[in-house]
């Protein structure tokens, strides 16, 4: 685990010190591309390979393992910039991609599907609807967390227009809420419903109880995602409704988030990978304008890893993630389409990282799918 924990940070702090960008040298690049043509011929499923598959050199290994460490220590965000995705084709990007995730951690299922890898590109959907999901619209998000570890995200085409990147330290948020209002702590302390938005596993209700903010003692922690907890009232009319307060801790912590001295603005570029700490750090982006063209429209691709030297998590939100030791495979939403194959590719890759593996869960989920 990096010696360092995550801090607060404002917009200023990231634009004066530019630390948490990163760049591959050439002898990484060349690392990746060699990797690459060897997987070419490897001619395997996804799930089923292993980092084996894609062999890098130390070069390529320490930009990774200096890049994912860095999203565990001060800015909990990290930029690497230099992947020569002009170079491949799509089919490329996602075999080096699914590499990178070999080499780092355990990817996490992202949706009903169950898929361990998605396209972040508007397809027509709609973002603030029952079962709505942001990643594949081209409206402007609201503040959150992935269900993850950390959030990946390597760009390969931008938009027309807009799409900018925004994160806010959720550290900076919590501070200025205790300056401002101290009583709205333990409100945010509190659990309180989401929806899953219909990413629940068949034996899951579809709905979740887990307060935004953590309380574990050495290590800071909070999850929101507005339009979740909004859908769980809307949705289910059995569950509470939010009181003044909670609504009103709501509404500062979407204030704050926004506010341009503590949220800060990026351009993601062809090449970038973004690195985000999700217990740390709320994304979002703006609307987008995209291209007519399919091959031309905006697309990135993105992964939730769980990786080894994440920080333990508060127990109350064990039952969401499945696992709050530090460093185990947890998180991800495991959906309608858990396969064998992911279970196998689960404890498999969880052996390779070193990583605690709940068995139990494991073992649970394969029983449900083949009682489904």
């Amino acid at each position: 685990m990096n010696s360092e924990l995550p801090s607060a940070w404002t917009a200023q702090d990231m634009t004066d010190d530019q630390s948490w960008v990163q760049h591959l040298d050439a002898d990484a690049i060349a690392g990746f591309e060699q990797a690459l043509r060897h997987v070419r011929g490897v001619n395997k499923p996804m799930l089923d390979m292993t980092a084996n598959d894609f062999p890098l050199n130390d070069a390529a290994k320490k930009a990774l393992r200096s890049a994912f460490g860095a999203t565990q220590g001060r800015w909990g965000v990290c930029l690497l910039k230099g992947f020569p995705v002009h170079n491949w084709s799509e089919d490329d990007a996602r075999l080096v991609y699914w590499g990178i995730g070999l080499h780092v951690g355990v990817a996490r299922t992202q949706n009903r599907a169950s898929d361990v890898m998605t396209s972040v590109r508007d397809v027509g959907a709609s973002y603030k609807t029952k079962n709505g999901r942001g990643y594949n619209t081209n409206a402007k998000l609201d503040f959150h967390a992935d269900s993850a570890d950390v959030v990946a995200l390597l760009t390969l085409r931008t938009a027309r227009s807009g799409g900018e990147s925004k994160i806010t330290s959720s550290i900076t948020v919590i501070e200025e809420i205790e300056r401002r209002h101290p009583e709205l702590l333990e409100v945010l302390r509190a659990p309180i419903h989401h929806s899953y938005q219909g990413t629940q596993a068949p034996d899951q209700p579809p709905y979740y109880q887990c307060p935004i903010l953590g309380s574990q003692p050495t290590h800071f922690a909070l999850r929101a995602n507005r339009k979740n907890t909004v859908a769980a009232e809307r949705d289910f009319p059995e569950l509470p409704r939010l009181t003044e307060q909670q609504n009103q801790a709501l509404d500062m912590l979407d204030q704050l988030l926004a506010d341009p001295s503590f949220c800060y603005s990026m351009w993601l570029e062809p090449g970038d990978l973004q690195l985000l700490n999700n217990y740390v750090v709320l994304h979002s982006r703006t609307e987008f304008e995209d291209y007519e063209e399919f091959h031309l429209k905006r697309h990135l691709l993105r992964l939730w890893l769980a990786i080894p030297g994440s920080q333990p998590l508060p127990e109350e939100w064990q039952d969401y993630f499945g696992d709050v030791r530090a460093g185990s495979v947890r998180g991800g939403m495991r959906g309608q389409g858990i396969s064998d194959e992911f279970l196998a590719y689960e404890r498999r890759q969880a052996d390779h990282m070193g990583m605690p593996l709940n068995i139990n869960q494991n073992l649970q989920t394969s029983n449900n799918r083949k009682s489904a």
